[in-house]
């Protein structure tokens, strides 16, 4: 199942792990690697550069397969040393980069003369335009039902999609409610290049999360989501859990980030992944997880998801267009 981003790239399948704050971690994106997808290293997970190119090291010792980082930038009162990790990422030798958040034109130069190939992560098309005029070399988009930012825009994938691609030349990696074949198979028909999935990879067997967490993405529905942060126009898809409740139900009555801050740190969803206390703090996950019904190995989700979209298109797909045309099938 070759497509223009598997060329490109240079991976077997048209599949990605997206970069996850506390998930993106050797462990997964090696076995992501040895599936024959690509996988990525989450830089901002890494407390300083040192311990990132530590990380990409790690990873190397597991894979000898193509793997990338994921780099997002977003504004901080106290913003990390970004300069550090993008020179750490290009010290490493990564040829393969994920960007998210801002737009990423400043760090592109430093990236392209180190001939690393760079996907930015966008939730629009006028986004994704503006990532294609500054040179990025694919971009993956992002639907309303994908686990944390959707943007403002509140488009979902089967409109944003073939929005994208109609007007995009460069690679397009759909994102956002892909689980199993029947997403791949979708995306690939809507224009795509290949699919990101996020909250279906936390829920495998090489994923660095607590098995509780694991266990309830299962346990839950596409309906246990919340969206939080839509007051302050930076929406946010995570679980439904007693803190994100809490959240939704304080910026119902009008708020400041202050007045919730102390439910979203990131150091408490960060406790939920390590620890498993799922009400500990807000974390991430998208409506897919009412697709999700097993924990499997990385290599078995991809090779079923690659398996069975293949039976979609040369039997249902084709039994379809056969059927129209008067052909006994």
């Amino acid at each position: 199942m070759r497509t223009r981003f598997t060329e490109a790239f240079g991976v077997e399948h048209p599949i990605v792990q997206g970069g996850m704050m506390w998930v993106g971690r050797a462990e997964l994106v090696a076995a992501v690697a040895d599936a024959g997808a690509l996988g990525f290293i989450t830089a901002l997970t890494q407390p300083t550069p040192e311990d990132l190119v530590r990380e990409i090291a790690r990873c190397r010792e597991m894979t000898d397969k193509p793997f990338g980082v994921n780099l997002t930038i977003l504004p901080s009162i106290t913003p990390p040393p970004y300069a550090e990790y993008r020179a750490a990422i290009i010290e490493s030798g990564v040829k393969i980069v994920e960007t998210a958040g801002s737009n990423p034109v400043d760090h592109l130069p430093f990236f392209k003369d180190a001939g690393i190939k760079v996907i930015h992560k966008c939730t629009s098309v006028r986004h994704a335009l503006k990532a294609e005029r500054v040179g990025v070399d694919a971009v993956s988009i992002d639907g309303f039902e994908c686990a944390g930012h959707p943007g403002e825009d509140d488009v979902p994938g089967l409109v944003l999609i073939p929005a994208a691609t109609r007007k995009l030349r460069i690679p397009v990696i759909a994102s956002g409610g892909i689980a199993d074949s029947r997403g791949l198979v979708a995306a690939l028909a809507l224009g795509a290049d290949g699919v990101n999935m996020g909250t279906r990879f936390m829920c495998t067997v090489e994923s660095p999360v607590a098995q509780r967490v694991k266990e309830q993405i299962v346990a839950n529905s596409e309906l246990d989501t919340k969206l939080i942060f839509r007051t302050l126009r930076n929406t946010a898809r995570v679980a439904a859990n007693a803190v994100s409740r809490e959240v939704v139900e304080i910026e119902s009555g009008g708020a400041e980030f202050a007045d919730i801050a102390h439910l979203v740190a990131g150091a408490r969803g960060r406790t939920v992944f390590e620890e498993g206390d799922i009400d500990a703090g807000i974390w991430t996950s998208g409506q897919s997880q009412g697709l999700i019904d097993d924990i499997p190995t990385v290599a078995e989700l991809v090779d079923r998801m690659i398996s069975e979209a293949e039976t979609i298109i040369t039997g249902r797909l084709n039994g379809i267009v056969a059927a129209k045309a008067g052909v006994r099938v």
